[in-house]
């Protein structure tokens, strides 16, 4: 029960968060364009062919296995069909955005940790490649 208590405030803060998301000028919109997504069944199976001969083709790159013109050729023709779709396009910018937020979120998170305080703008500006921000 401590544990639970300990960690209401964050709970609290983090519901407050969610809100802050919520009231955002596009939220509604990237919401919409994954939902479009979402029940676009033949979006979403572009997307998972396209998914899966990309993890083959990843796979046979970390074994060191060749790839040959027409493995390469047939997954441009997947990502070719999978971009043909305006849901697909816009459902794959909504990710982006979401990527985004979710990106700034745990470079906040991660920057307290690591300084012990909340973190301000200058904490996350960097003077070479070595900071992480490139």
């Amino acid at each position: 029960m401590k544990v639970a208590a300990e960690h209401a405030g964050v709970a609290r803060k983090t519901e407050e968060l969610c809100q802050v998301l919520l009231e955002l000028p596009n939220f509604t919109e990237l919401r919409q364009k994954v939902e479009a997504f979402m029940n676009d069944e033949l979006a979403k199976f572009n997307y998972q062919a396209l998914s899966e001969r990309g993890h083959l083709l990843q796979e046979k790159q970390n074994m060191g296995a060749p790839i040959t013109d027409e493995e390469i050729a047939q997954y441009e023709a997947l990502r070719d069909t999978f971009m043909k779709s305006t849901v697909s396009t816009s459902f794959v910018e909504a990710q982006k955005e979401i990527g985004r937020l979710q990106d700034m979120v745990n470079q906040y998170f991660h920057k307290t940790f690591e300084l012990g305080r909340v973190p301000k703008a200058e904490d996350f500006e960097c003077c070479d490649s070595s900071c992480g921000c490139h």
